[in-house]
């Protein structure tokens, strides 16, 4: 089952290459149900990952020229003082059974509850953007920026990934179309800048809780998602990312209904 998980490591690098976001939200899945790891302990390695394979892509966009620099900081600065706020002091006081007796659910699966309902989500956006052209032959905006809206997106998308330990990528990116006028690429580019801001810091939340991090198996798991990332920036080039996007969004769509089952119906 580890050698599964090492192969979906690589399969959320591609993801992230080829449309800028969506293989994040299978991060914590996969570490829970293939490689074994607790739940609340995924999220936090979920952090390191996303955020290292998309410093990478948002490094190579930067080469590119695909990065505006103002707007990550602008929606970056917000989201990481949430997320690490949220890692540090939040997660830890959430308490380990939540609810009553008779209702209640353990810290671990109801941050999977949170989580599944957070794939659903996604995967209606990814489905729904899927089907429209290719992001070349969307229209740019050309209204003034609304810096306080994507401040404000920023410290709720910041407290999102703290607790799920989601990029958030698909949140991220109609921000900046909508709010910051950037073009479908530039806002890819910015996308994974401010993904791996937030991600990074925010891990750094989880060391100063003192969560146990097994670094060589988290190493190696993030090493094959970045390995993933290039793969993924190669195939851009060959294969349409809003094709891939619908296909992709019906796959988070499954995972995220077979959680719900599977923590509920069947735990």
């Amino acid at each position: 089952m580890e050698i599964l998980a090492y192969i979906f490591a690589a399969a959320i690098g591609i993801s992230l290459g080829l449309i800028g976001a969506g293989g994040s939200i299978l991060t914590v899945p996969v570490l829970v149900y293939l490689a074994g790891v607790d739940p609340v302990l995924a999220t936090a390695y979920s952090l390191f990952v996303v955020g290292s394979t998309a410093l990478v892509g948002g490094i190579q966009n930067a080469f590119r020229k695909l990065v505006d620099f103002k707007t990550a900081l602008l929606f970056g600065v917000p989201s990481i003082i949430a997320v690490y706020v949220t890692r540090a002091w939040i997660m830890p006081a959430i308490p380990d059974s939540i609810g009553s007796a008779d209702f209640g659910v353990s810290k671990g699966t109801g941050l999977l509850l949170l989580f599944a309902g957070l794939m659903i989500a996604t995967s209606w956006s990814m489905i729904r953007g899927g089907a429209s052209p290719a992001p070349e032959s969307i229209e740019e905006p050309d209204e003034s920026h609304h810096f306080g809206l994507i401040f404000i997106e920023g410290a709720g998308v910041g407290t999102l990934t703290g607790l799920v330990g989601a990029g958030g990528g698909f949140l991220i990116i109609p921000a900046l179309v909508l709010f910051a006028k950037l073009d479908m690429k530039r806002a890819v580019g910015t996308s994974l800048f401010i993904i791996a801001m937030k991600s990074l810091l925010g891990f750094t939340g989880d060391l100063q809780a003192g969560m146990p991090i097994d670094w060589p198996f988290l190493l190696a798991f993030t090493g094959a998602s970045v390995s993933g990332i290039f793969v993924g920036s190669w195939l851009n080039n060959y294969i349409a990312g809003h094709r891939l996007k619908t296909a992709f969004g019906w796959f988070v769509l499954v995972m995220g209904i077979y959680m719900i089952v599977r923590e509920t119906v069947f735990r």
